[in-house]
């Protein structure tokens, strides 16, 4: 028996104010659905980490993440609590989505994926 309706539990605040996953999923050499390490996800995340730290981003956090299963578009982030996903070729993209989707809140249009995209932004 209970004392009445249940409560809502509210969700407790994000323990990153910004959480980024970054695909470096490696799929055997000749895979047709390709792969994001095989495409310089690796050190691209790396870079994006690192940048991330010597701009100080306070409540930011990169990590590594499997398949995000966008072999296809990739290399591949998603950017949360947002849930924006991007695909990247270059410390360049990286730099770009640091300035204008975390430090301004804004997005960069020509990289960000959208649900139906099956092949990436500009190609």
């Amino acid at each position: 028996m209970t004392d009445g309706p249940a409560k809502a539990v509210e969700d407790p605040p994000p323990y990153y104010r910004t959480h980024v996953f970054c695909c470096t999923n490696e799929r055997p050499a000749g895979h047709p659905r390709g792969c994001c390490k095989a495409k310089d996800a690796e050190p691209l995340r790396n870079y994006m980490k690192a940048r991330a730290k010597a701009l100080g981003l306070a409540g930011v956090r990169v990590n590594i993440a499997g398949c995000l299963d966008r072999c296809e578009l990739g290399p591949t982030m998603v950017i949360y609590p947002e849930g924006v996903w991007y695909h990247y070729r270059s410390t360049e993209d990286i730099d770009e989505i640091l300035q204008t989707h975390v430090i301004e809140g804004g997005r960069v249009s020509r990289l960000q994926l959208q649900p139906e995209d099956e092949t990436p932004p500009g190609t």
